[in-house]
């Protein structure tokens, strides 16, 4: 391995991640990336007899270009020198190959961001992998990142929310697959050969989750007429206290999927499910984290009031208007969460202004919450096909299902005689239509919500309203 600087060291101890970004070896690394990335298949391996494909040679050079970045860039993170010995082992022996359907499961064996979770500890990832609501292709990406783990984040996943496999990430740079939508890395995202027998990390990008909640947010309460406490102002225009707000709710969400009564994997691995059962799970990891904020705020924690603002501006203005309306089970969430609070009062749509009751929005969310997990509670003891139905029901008790529908016409209306995974079949992708508040409120911000691709801290937000 090329030896050309000291591991540079910033201020407290922590390596920084700049000095990897700036380094002459970075754009080089890019290039060669982004100029591989064209020629892999779905799968991430190259067919050479396809148009436009380069030749052996030349796909060789190109990855012999990644591999000499890789090791130039590796001295300035000690911390990682397995794994990028093992990442170049990869590609070393995927070239040899000739570049078939990639296999980097020794290298993703041997990185373990959640070992060293420090904050600011930067890391140079490279990877065949499609990237989650972004590019669902396995193209080789690199991306350089810093972990997000401040002390009271530490103390509190030490003390009360153990997530050990938790990484909260910000980005440094990136290829093409993370100019997109994604937020996320994860280690089931990565082309191996088999499956591991247990993930032991899971990232997520809290810094575009925040950008993109500001600058949607910052459009909907201006497009809505909606009055802000003022400290929802001020954290709104705060890029940092959103970032860490973030990093909590992702922290109690993630580890929500594996707590509580639950009467499925709440992963859904291999499953088929109706859509609304993943829009329910995603939605009681949400509210959970609501409703542990909750807590938090009382106990003098100042980050619990901030992420109780992120889960229900989050959850209202963007989820329900993202994304195309086939199955969009994070959508469906937030539709549920705005019905849900509309129609006990505490969000009111009056002379064309939003209006938000303050004083009772904890309360009612939390009680949604528990409406939720008195559904997971009682499923224990239900057949799935019962459990779907009930589900169902709670959902339709406050969003109307599309007229067409043959799973709101009851359990009459369809073939029982079927196995539960075949009457998936007759769901409708869009079960439940957006409202006439939603339609209009989705044209108003569609610009704004397409300009958050690719987002990071380092983009140009717009003021808080």
């Amino acid at each position: 391995m090329t030896e050309i600087l000291s591991s540079p060291i910033a201020e407290g101890g922590v390596l920084s991640a700049e000095r990897v970004v700036e380094h002459p070896a970075w754009p080089t690394l890019k290039d060669a990336v982004e100029t591989f990335r064209p020629w892999q298949s779905k799968d991430g391996s190259i067919d050479f007899d396809a148009e436009g494909a380069p030749t052996r040679e030349i796909a060789a050079a190109t990855i012999a270009r990644v591999i000499e970045a890789i090791e130039k860039l590796a001295p300035l993170l000690p911390h990682d020198a397995d794994y990028h010995r093992a990442l170049v082992a990869d590609l070393r022996r995927w070239a040899d190959g000739g570049f078939a359907v990639p296999d980097f499961l020794d290298s993703l064996l041997a990185f373990q961001p959640a070992r060293t979770r420090a904050d600011g500890l930067p890391h140079l990832v490279v990877f065949p992998m499609y990237t989650q609501n972004g590019n669902p292709d396995r193209n080789l990406e690199a991306v350089v990142l810093r972990m997000v783990w401040p002390d009271w984040l530490a103390e509190l996943e030490r003390t009360r929310y153990d997530n050990p496999l938790y990484c909260g990430l910000a980005f440094e740079d990136f290829t093409s697959g993370y100019d997109t939508n994604s937020a996320v890395l994860f280690p089931e995202t990565i082309a191996v050969r088999e499956a591991p027998e247990r993930f032991t990390w899971g990232g997520i990008f809290c810094d575009r989750e925040a950008a993109r909640f500001r600058r949607v947010s910052d459009a909907a309460v201006r497009t809505l007429g909606l009055e802000l406490p003022e400290d929802i102002r001020d954290m709104l225009a705060d890029q940092r206290r959103c970032q860490e707000a973030f990093a909590l709710w992702d922290m109690v969400h993630d580890r929500t999927h594996s707590h509580g009564d639950l009467p499925f994997d709440p992963f859904m691995i291999k499953q088929r499910q109706p859509f609304w059962m993943y829009g329910l799970e995603e939605l009681r990891c949400d509210l959970t984290a609501f409703k542990e904020a909750v807590k938090l705020e009382a106990e003098g924690v100042v980050q619990g009031r901030d992420v109780q603002y992120a889960v229900i501006f989050d959850r209202m203005f963007r989820f329900p208007v993202t994304g195309a309306r086939v199955r969009n089970y994070d959508g469906l969430g937030g539709q549920l969460l705005f019905a849900y609070l509309h129609q006990h009062d505490v969000v009111r749509w009056t002379d064309n202004t939003l209006h938000i009751d303050w004083s009772r929005a904890s309360q009612v969310t939390n009680q949604l919450c528990g409406e939720i997990e008195k559904l997971y509670r009682d499923g224990i003891d239900r057949p799935k096909l019962v459990h779907w139905f009930k589900a169902y029901e709670l959902v339709s008790t406050y969003l109307a299902p599309h007229p067409g529908s043959v799973w709101a016409k009851g359990p009459e209306a369809l073939d029982l005689a079927q196995p539960p995974r075949k009457l998936v079949d007759d769901v409708l992708p869009d079960e439940f239509p957006l409202s006439m508040f939603y339609e209009a409120l989705a044209k108003k911000l569609r610009d704004v919500v397409a300009s958050t691709k690719g987002i990071t801290a380092g983009s140009d937000l717009p003021a808080a309203a």
